[in-house]
């Protein structure tokens, strides 16, 4: 079992709690709600799970799921922003691999494949709306990937 560090907040010391959720769903409001999906489709590889209605679509990859609004009015999301999103892959190559594809399908790179100084391998790109992704090696989750 991995110890666990305490938050500490302005000084004071939290309580550890339950252990943390995994991140399993993430809402997005985008203006070009089709060429988001597609993105997400024809690059990433999820799929639609869902699509209520023109506006509105799910997208699953593996035990992830990635819910797509059109932004109303065509005016840009809220007042909330998302720093960026991470895809976790199995192992340090794979970052590599996908840095490779996505230079084939067109897609720039917003920083290269690099080792961090904690042994995570990862990588950075926009998608279509702006949101910035990361594909990160992080070993102490990858492995458990498979």
């Amino acid at each position: 079992m991995v110890a666990r560090t305490p938050l500490v907040l302005d000084g004071a010391v939290a309580p550890l709690g339950p252990p943390p959720l995994h991140l399993r769903h993430v809402a997005l409001t985008v203006v070009d709600l089709e060429a988001v999906e597609r993105f997400y489709v024809d690059v990433i590889g999820m799929v639609v799970e869902w699509r209520p209605d023109p506006d509105n679509v799910y997208l699953r990859g593996q035990a992830d799921n990635l819910a797509l609004h059109r932004a109303r009015g065509g005016a840009a999301p809220g007042s909330g922003a998302l720093d960026h999103m991470g895809f976790v892959v199995a192992g340090p190559d794979d970052v590599d691999a996908w840095a490779t594809r996505l230079l084939a399908a067109g897609v720039p790179l917003a920083a290269a494949p690099k080792t961090h100084r904690d042994g995570a391998r990862s990588l950075y790109l926009h998608d279509p709306a702006g949101t910035l992704l990361q594909i990160l090696y992080h070993p102490p989750i990858s492995p458990r990937l498979g």
